[in-house]
């Protein structure tokens, strides 16, 4: 049963989101950071973000298309911000990374602020320091670069974005997207999350894990035969599907489904199911108030003790403090 969404049953403070301009920016990147923290949607029971676009130098910032925006913040804006997303930088800036904007990063990270990078702005997290020790990525057409200018940082140019603590980097373009839809679904719950990317008409999760260059990013004709096949396992997420079950639906060989599904999913078969179930114990917790061992059974995990397995793995908390932090559950809510 789905309940809707009011800003009273979230609970979440409004948080403080900074963004910072550099000049020589990409639009479509900042505009996404915009899109994703600085809109009002109060009406959909959203709770609003104190939106800051901020520069090093306030005036007109010139993008990397021929057009400038005005900017009225400095730095200090971001100073105290429970987010600072640092979008794209030009290659010719990767080895003269502004010192000011470094040091806000490092401080950001120092008071245990969030951090979030688009595709290339991982490079000023990492001239900054932020992410030595840790996993990150960036645009894979820039990984290597980026993993031999900075070797204390283990890059992954296979994924569209890593989490490691509070800080968050993302590969090219819409990547960037997926990466600013995870923090929200930790920051205001999976379903207030789903919300949002349904006003934004994107699909509302696509794992960090998966891949982000596909060699056919236009898939054949052929594969829109798994789209049914995915609808299906959403419906029967209960029960114990196998690779040769869906590949039968398919009308495909096991090991043929299993390659198209990688192809055109960007990752496997189980690890996509697991997502899925995982999303699915997460808005039951938010809109119900059943028990886990019944969550677990409707999400096909079997028991509690493996949805809790698998929520800690996927999500790095409990389904309790989950359930504590996000539930929704209106008084006239039945179990049912």
């Amino acid at each position: 049963m789905k309940h809707p969404i009011s800003a009273t049953c979230l609970e979440v403070p409004v948080h403080s989101v900074a963004v910072i301009v550099q000049p020589g920016f990409a639009p479509f990147e900042f505009g996404l950071a915009c899109e994703a923290f600085g809109l009002d949607r109060s009406d959909d029971g959203i709770p609003n973000f104190d939106f800051r676009i901020c520069a090093a130098e306030p005036g007109l910032v010139p993008s990397n298309l021929g057009f400038s925006i005005t900017v009225d913040r400095d730095l200090s804006a971001a100073e105290d911000a429970d987010l600072v997303v640092v979008t794209p930088v030009q290659k010719e800036q990767w080895r003269q990374i502004d010192t000011r904007i470094a040091g806000v990063v490092r401080r950001a990270a120092e008071r245990n602020a969030w951090l979030l990078s688009v595709c290339s702005g991982s490079f000023v997290l990492a001239a900054a320091g932020v992410l030595d020790g840790r996993s990150a990525t960036t645009h894979w057409r820039y990984a290597d670069t980026m993993a031999r200018m900075y070797p204390e940082v283990t890059v992954d140019p296979d994924v569209l974005y890593v989490q490691d603590g509070k800080i968050i980097t993302s590969a090219g373009t819409a990547a960037g997207l997926d990466a600013c839809l995870h923090l929200l679904r930790q920051e205001i719950g999976a379903e207030a999350a789903n919300i949002v990317a349904r006003r934004m008409v994107v699909a509302p999760q696509r794992d960090g894990g998966q891949a982000q260059f596909i060699a056919k990013p236009i898939p054949e004709a052929a594969s829109l035969s798994l789209a049914p096949v995915t609808d299906w396992m959403l419906q029967n997420l209960r029960r114990d599907l196998t690779v040769e079950q869906l590949a039968a639906r398919a009308h495909m060989s096991p090991r043929t489904f299993a390659r198209r599904f990688r192809a055109d999913m960007g990752t496997t078969p189980a690890a996509w199911l697991n997502r899925q179930r995982v999303l699915h114990a997460q808005r039951l917790l938010e809109q119900t108030d059943l028990g886990l061992d019944r969550i677990a059974d409707e999400c096909g995990f079997g028991s509690a003790a493996v949805l809790r397995q698998n929520f800690a793995r996927t999500l790095d908390t409990t389904p309790t403090a989950y359930r504590a932090r996000f539930a929704c559950v209106p008084a006239s809510a039945s179990a049912a």
